[in-house]
């Protein structure tokens, strides 16, 4: 079944740019927070093994627990949004974010950090609805590309900040006050927000006359919406190997201090952040995206199996890692305009949290896997497998693509 058109949920064709700069700049900072919480735990991984005496895969269980979480969560909040608004339901993951840092601070041993870890992923939960159901109703739409961009952008950023915010406070005071910092910082996007709430508000899709509830679960039975979740599935492990282990990896394999090695997951999602402002402009131009997204994932896919060699030594092979953020940054915004196009009328909720809750299985999963790996010492054949990985979402690329590309 071919899906050529669109989600037309109300967007308006023109408006005036600032009032789209600003919608476009507080989804952004929205989904920074979300990405900076999906790293709220990982970065310090290394100390709470020596603290509390854990194991690789019982901090790999952590992530895995988070994300399992936030995907079943993210399928279902896409209905609640859908009913009752985007604007409530950002509100309440901010507010359970706050909660996640300040169990955080509390923990005194595993248990702690299994609370953190929960309400982390409650309140990661809607954003994917939350954030495309307000770009697609709020923003015009020959900006949406550049507003697909931005998303992608500030929610490395996100990532890019977490490791240095958290390593650069615990290694100044204490890893406790690194968290009391982090409910500072959730406090004070919420307060933005909420000052600029008007901006926020999405219109609720009424139900049709005469339709049925299972109506709703309708948009399950498009094959294009699981290529969508497979691919999601997919390209996230790769991501999870970085962010979980490559800092481990470094200093196993090339004895990289902690401090250097924890800049190359910031330098690899600031280099994706790039990579997602050059991808808007070509979002912009090219109409195959399902290719763009392809060409970007194989580039990335061939530079990780690079550094998996290890033939370039620690600095290499974090360099390696950073242009391999950049080249699957381009892809970004042309893969949310994919999703889009799979996207029946009205369902922009359900679709994106559907889709959406493959990225989080992806990263439940990727800890599982790759931790018997890292357990047993085999970290070149960890990168290597994100690199399989990351080829495996070309082919769910390519076949999205072929579903909704436009005659």
């Amino acid at each position: 079944m071919a899906i050529s058109s669109p989600d037309a949920t109300g967007a308006p064709p023109s408006v005036a740019w600032q009032r789209d700069a600003t919608v476009i700049a507080l989804v952004g900072l929205a989904h920074a927070t979300s990405h900076f919480s999906h790293l709220l735990l990982a970065p310090l991984f290394p100390l709470f093994m020596r603290e509390f005496g854990l194991s690789y895969s019982q901090v790999g269980a952590l992530t895995s627990l988070f994300f399992v979480i936030s995907g079943v969560g993210q399928a279902l909040s896409g209905f609640l949004v859908d009913r009752v608004g985007a604007r409530p339901v950002l509100f309440a993951s901010i507010g359970l974010f706050m909660g996640s840092a300040l169990a955080a601070a509390l923990a005194d041993g595993y248990g702690g950090l299994l609370l953190a870890a929960v309400l982390a992923g409650l309140g990661n939960a809607p954003f994917h609805p939350v954030d495309f159901s307000i770009l697609n109703q709020r923003v015009s739409a020959p900006r949406l590309g550049h507003a697909f961009s931005v998303h992608g952008l500030t929610g490395n950023l996100g990532w890019a900040l977490a490791p240095v915010f958290l390593v650069g406070i615990t290694t100044m005071t204490h890893w406790r006050w690194a968290y009391w910092a982090a409910i500072g910082v959730y406090a004070a996007v919420l307060a933005v927000l909420w000052w600029q709430r008007e901006h926020l508000h999405t219109t609720v899709v009424p139900r049709r006359h005469g339709s049925a509830r299972t109506d709703d679960l309708a948009f399950l039975r498009l094959p294009v919406v699981w290529w969508c979740f497979g691919f999601f599935l997919l390209s996230t492990m790769t991501l999870a190997v970085v962010q979980t282990y490559a800092t481990s990896i470094l200093q196993a394999v090339h004895a990289v201090p902690l401090e250097t090695a924890t800049l190359t997951v910031t330098a690899y999602m600031l280099a994706g952040a790039v990579g997602m402002f050059v991808g808007g402009f070509v979002a912009a131009r090219w109409r195959a995206v399902d290719r763009v997204v392809a060409w970007a994932m194989a580039a990335g896919a061939a530079l990780m199996a690079l550094a998996a060699t290890g033939w370039l030594g620690g600095i290499g092979s974090m360099a390696l890692l950073a242009v391999t953020g950049f080249a699957i940054g381009i892809g970004g915004p042309s893969r949310d305009l994919l999703i889009r196009r799979a996207t029946p009328q009205g369902a922009t909720g359900r679709v994106y949290g559907t889709v959406y809750s493959g990225l989080d299985t992806g990263f439940a999963i990727a800890p599982l896997v790759f931790g018997v790996l890292m357990d047993h010492g085999w970290y070149a054949a960890t990168l290597a497998g994100g690199a399989v990985t990351l080829l495996l979402a070309v082919a769910a690329a390519l076949a999205v693509g072929g579903r909704t590309r436009p005659a």
